[in-house]
């Protein structure tokens, strides 16, 4: 084990609070900074309800505000968003209703952007369509986009003769 100073539990709720002060948190990030500070089990669960009494964690909160940041700064898809939460251990209804914060207007408009400016990049020698296809599709994938999506948007780029 690490040669840490281990916190009282008074020293560790100050710190979480200025943790979750600082940015929304979600309750697997602060359970493991508490474990960092040398606390037992029984100290992190009264910590955790403590912070969740006091609303510095608020799961829906943190839901909602990850996944609206994650698409509007990173351009993440749903797919990729949702993955993330889960491996944070957010609930299902957490998830379902920070997807819903997600404007569909937003969501299509940016990956048609996408779909446009990753198409119009892809050049080279040996460059067909069907390399331009595979590329763009395999971007936005991996960028978390739904594939039937993927199919709309790179349908309604316009096509210059290659």
């Amino acid at each position: 084990m690490l040669n840490r100073k281990q916190l009282t539990k008074e020293q560790a709720l100050q710190k979480a609070k200025h943790y979750c002060g600082y940015q929304e948190r979600s309750h697997t990030d602060v359970k493991e900074k508490l474990y960092s500070y040398g606390l037992y089990k029984q100290q992190v669960e009264e910590l955790l309800s403590q912070l969740i009494e006091e609303n510095y964690l608020n799961e829906e909160r943190y839901a909602i505000q990850f996944a609206g940041g994650h698409f509007r700064m990173k351009q993440w898809g749903r797919v990729k968003i949702k993955y993330e939460l889960k491996q944070k251990r957010v609930s299902e209804y957490c998830i379902k209703k920070a997807m819903k914060e997600i404007d569909e207007e937003d969501y299509l408009k940016t990956l048609q952007k996408l779909a446009e400016k990753k198409w119009a990049a892809v050049n080279g020698e040996g460059v067909n369509h069907y390399v331009k296809l595979s590329k763009t599709t395999d971007y936005l994938l991996q960028k978390g986009y739904e594939p039937d999506l993927i199919k709309q948007a790179i349908a309604g780029i316009p096509k210059k003769e290659e």
